[in-house]
């Protein structure tokens, strides 16, 4: 019997890497420690040590006869986003962006509803091709073919044009905002390219929320006398409502961001993105353009603490 015992203990192994690992399974907390050191120091040093750096270069100032930077604490440059031309660049990424987010969820719910409730096997591979396969291609290549498109000589026009509606695209180019010499240089464009590029991001958040939704609580509010019209106002879009908050933080955050787009499709007026862009590169008013890079990290900031409390981040 202790000859059964005295052979069922692991023996200690020879050679450094077998010594390593037995170490290593009698310490898992090393292991551990050791596996966890390289993704932290990344997040401590260059992440939050980045944003640390930009956050303080926005309490700095340009001086304006020398052209250098102060290095003195002032809220001065804060101040220079409440000015009438810096405060609209604010406004109008945050108007665009809300505007991108309410169309894509409009957009998207319906496709994710049809995936989740109706989509069985090869339609539900087809669905996630459709909707994943414009992620797999360049986002400027996207970009530029769009700029094709809405052209003034694009297909769009063309359409138009053989539908013998070119009298309605020439009256929505003619509004003031909205409009432009084209739609390719024209908030609509923008508009348009926003919610095609980030769509995807909002569609599969909505698709995931939906799928845990209970089939019998929609019998339930039919045989209860509920209408399609209130089932959807109490039962589906309530449940629904994490996975459209999920998706929002995408479309939310990347159109605040991003400068591409408004660049290359979108009239001269700029976005935070393209001002930071600005500032940083051609003006060199390095604490300017960090002061715009915090702000849409603090709407960002309150926006994910508003989604957290509605348990957005379950369906992520």
């Amino acid at each position: 019997m202790s000859t059964v015992a005295d052979t069922s203990i692991l023996t200690r192994r020879q050679g450094a890497s077998a010594r390593l690992s037995d170490f290593f399974w009698r310490n898992p907390g090393i292991l551990l420690l050791l596996m966890l050191t390289p993704p932290l120091l990344w997040l401590g040093v260059i992440y939050l040590g980045s944003l640390f750096a930009l956050l303080l270069q926005s309490f700095f100032s340009i001086d304006d006869f020398s052209g250098l930077i102060n290095y003195e604490f002032t809220f001065a440059t804060y101040r220079q986003l409440l000015i009438p031309s810096n405060f609209d660049i604010i406004i109008r990424t945050v108007t665009m962006a809300v505007l991108v987010t309410l169309a894509s969820a409009t957009i998207a719910f319906p496709i994710a509803y049809y995936a989740a409730r109706f989509a069985k096997g090869k339609w539900k591979v087809i669905f996630y091709l459709g909707v994943m396969l414009p992620l797999w291609s360049s986002y400027l290549v996207k970009i530029y073919a769009w700029k094709l498109i809405l052209a003034k000589e694009g297909i769009i026009t063309w359409a138009f044009g053989k539908l013998h509606l070119l009298w309605l695209l020439d009256a929505w180019l003619a509004l003031p905002v909205v409009g432009g010499s084209s739609l390719s240089i024209s908030y609509t464009g923008t508009f348009i390219v926003f919610i095609y590029v980030w769509m995807p991001f909002m569609i599969l958040p909505i698709q995931a929320s939906l799928e845990r939704v209970p089939g019998n609580l929609i019998e339930a509010s039919a045989d209860l006398g509920g209408n399609p019209a209130q089932t959807f106002r109490h039962v589906l879009f309530p449940l629904a409502l994490p996975g459209i908050i999920a998706g929002s933080i995408f479309t939310f955050s990347l159109t605040l961001g991003d400068y591409i787009i408004p660049q290359i499709i979108g009239s001269s007026r700029l976005f935070i993105g393209q001002a930071v862009y600005a500032q940083q590169g051609t003006a060199g008013n390095i604490p300017l353009a960090a002061a715009f890079s915090v702000v849409p990290i603090v709407i960002m900031g309150l926006y994910l603490w508003m989604a957290k409390r509605k348990g957005a981040f379950d369906a992520l």
